[in-house]
């Protein structure tokens, strides 16, 4: 019978925010499979924690995957811890599991610390609507995708929230105002759970002129207000009445839309009625 998988959140800064199910879990785990092993040792030594360990983390994800997958198809029960935090959160648990999934291997998650939620949370940011993304792509590896990412980012309404080094933050926080303006609420928030820990309410300019007298320190979840819709939709309208209705409407049409359905999306984009938009035409 395959054995299992079990996903553990370990402490991202405070120690006492392991819970006691994870360290049961940890002791009766035939393996850990560690993001960082000598990392990991130190919170086993700390919780006296004798159980072997191995590496698996970004470099070795799909070649590693198969050998944990071959044990526990044999019947043995592993544990995959991250450096701090929910193991498959922007980390190569996440590979893992699916993998365990396709091949009908059970996979648990044992909840407890995550970074990105304990940010949000303490940031008195709107928390009911939210969208994790994660490090952004390289700026030098992968300059077309961080590019349209962040283009999106630009219309996105829901609370937007980031991972960041601190050696990148001052280029992030760049490109975050060139997408979406200086005048974006955001709260950064670093050491979380530790002795200096912080949640720096600002806007993106303020946020950029702080940085420029202090040096980032500490690694950093960005927590950024979503776009305001009316302010959105303003602009959207500003934007399309540039436009003529006819180029408007062919637009619509070489999408293949039919005339009713691009008169109707048409009237929409510019806060008209589709009768307007119809006698507009019908008088051009």
């Amino acid at each position: 019978m395959p054995g299992t998988l079990y996903l553990c959140a370990t402490p991202i800064g405070n120690l006492g925010d392991i819970t006691q199910r994870v360290l049961d879990t940890l002791n009766e785990v035939d393996l850990i499979a560690a993001e960082d092993t000598r990392n990991t040792l130190r919170l086993l030594n700390h919780f006296d924690i004798k159980k072997p360990m191995t590496s698996y983390h970004e470099h070795n994800k799909y070649e590693k995957a198969q050998e944990l997958l071959r044990r526990l198809h044999q019947g043995e029960n592993i544990a995959v811890v991250t450096d701090a935090g929910t193991p498959a959160i922007s980390d190569p648990g996440e590979v893992l599991a699916a993998l365990c999934i396709e091949d009908g291997i059970r996979v648990t998650s044992l909840p407890g610390a995550c970074a990105l939620i304990t940010a949000l949370t303490m940031s008195g940011m709107p928390a009911r609507r939210f969208c994790f993304e994660g490090f952004l792509p390289s700026d030098k590896s992968d300059k077309k995708e961080r590019r349209r990412i962040l283009d999106q980012l630009r219309t996105e309404e829901r609370t937007i929230i980031l991972y960041e080094a601190p050696h990148h933050l001052r280029a992030t926080l760049a490109d975050l105002r060139d997408s979406l303006g200086g005048d974006r609420r955001i709260t950064l928030c670093r050491e979380l759970t530790k002795r200096f820990e912080e949640a720096l309410p600002f806007t993106l300019d303020s946020a950029i002129h702080y940085y420029e007298e202090n040096d980032p320190r500490g690694e950093y979840v960005l927590i950024l207000a979503g776009a305001d819709p009316a302010q959105l939709q303003s602009q959207t309208r500003a934007a399309y009445e540039t436009l003529s209705i006819e180029d408007h409407m062919q637009q619509y049409l070489d999408q293949g839309l039919t005339q009713k359905e691009a008169m109707r999306r048409v009237a929409a984009d510019r806060g008209l009625s589709r009768r307007d938009i119809y006698q507009q035409i019908k008088v051009r």
